[in-house]
């Protein structure tokens, strides 16, 4: 893939035109305040795998959006009775939960950690498995989530599953073994998107953000540039219902990382593959230039929507030993 997007220094300095709705703030805390009626109902179960001779694995159950039962996993390093700092991590597009042994990384490295099922995905057979249901129907939808419930703000996918986010960040702070004081939210892609999102409506429990290629900004300026997956989902979805854009984008502008960018208050790490043509580089940039708190990104130059890879990895474990 060659390069497509702006240059790097028109990107360091991108901005989009505003679309953020003016009641924005209100439609969030209505949202989390209907949520917050329910009890987190946390629940953990002990994962008694062989393997896991160094971390100490349980399979979580809480209550998300509307009170739906959402899955998960808490690991922490083996015996740990401490409070540890602990990253709360979310999966990319169309993956749940995967394996309790996936998510070991953080856990080796000294912190606590929590992983979220992303509900009604991992099925398909290139992610990985999930086990959480989505109990809310829709209307009409291409195959996939991006346009699922796009009708309105109210019934569209993304707020079950950022309310669902920010639930679990109130699930991390509420474990004895975890400081409430020093939590991070972490994800690639979707998980990048979903950690924008967490940190912006859990302000005052989040320290630092680490969104890796994000997912789920500049969803108009995304589906101008690139047709491939998952973006083309909204594109062929109004190549089916024409005359029905400036409805669909006036929804998903409550849903775009770009708008959440300006409210979080966590210290931030992004990356950015700049031969992306699943998350492009300028809608990266669109969020990242948003940001107000203390804030890097990383470059790969050459990289697609891999990003860093490893090397990302290892520069989120510095940052969050730095920081957290």
């Amino acid at each position: 893939m060659a390069f497509f997007d702006l240059p790097l220094d028109k990107l360091q300095t991108y901005l989009l035109p505003d679309n953020e709705p003016a009641d924005f703030d209100a439609f969030w805390k209505s949202t989390l305040e209907e949520t917050a009626k329910f009890p987190l109902d946390g629940r953990y179960e002990r994962v008694e795998e062989s393997t896991l001779r160094l971390v100490d694995a349980y399979d979580v159950t809480f209550a998300g959006f509307g009170g739906h039962p959402i899955k998960g996993w808490f690991l922490e390093p083996a015996g740990n009775t401490k409070r540890l700092p602990c990253v709360v991590g979310y999966q990319g597009y169309s993956g749940g939960r995967g394996l309790a042994f996936e998510h070991v990384f953080w856990a080796a490295a000294g912190f606590t950690t929590f992983f979220m099922d992303s509900r009604g995905q991992g099925a398909a057979s290139y992610g990985s498995p999930g086990c959480t249901p989505d109990p809310v129907g829709s209307g009409p939808q291409t195959p996939g989530f991006m346009t699922r419930g796009i009708e309105s703000r109210e019934t569209y996918y993304y707020r079950r599953l950022f309310t669902d986010a920010a639930r679990m960040v109130d699930l991390a702070t509420s474990h004895a073994h975890v400081d409430p004081a020093r939590i991070a939210v972490a994800g690639g892609s979707q998980g990048g998107g979903i950690s924008i999102a967490a940190a912006a409506l859990a302000p005052s429990k989040v320290k630092l953000c680490l969104p890796d290629v994000p997912f789920l900004c500049a969803y108009k300026r995304a589906t101008d540039i690139v047709d491939s997956s998952p973006y083309s989902e909204i594109s062929h979805y109004l190549q089916g219902l024409r005359g029905r854009s400036e409805e669909v984008f006036k929804t998903l502008a409550y849903f775009d990382g770009v708008n959440f960018a300006p409210r979080i208050t966590a210290r931030c790490l992004f990356s950015v593959g700049l031969m992306d043509i699943t998350c492009p580089p300028s809608t990266v940039y669109a969020a990242f230039n948003r940001v107000k708190s203390p804030k890097e990104i990383r470059v790969y130059d050459y990289n697609n929507h891999e990003g860093g890879g490893g090397y990302q990895v290892g520069e989120k474990l510095r940052f969050a030993a730095k920081w957290l």
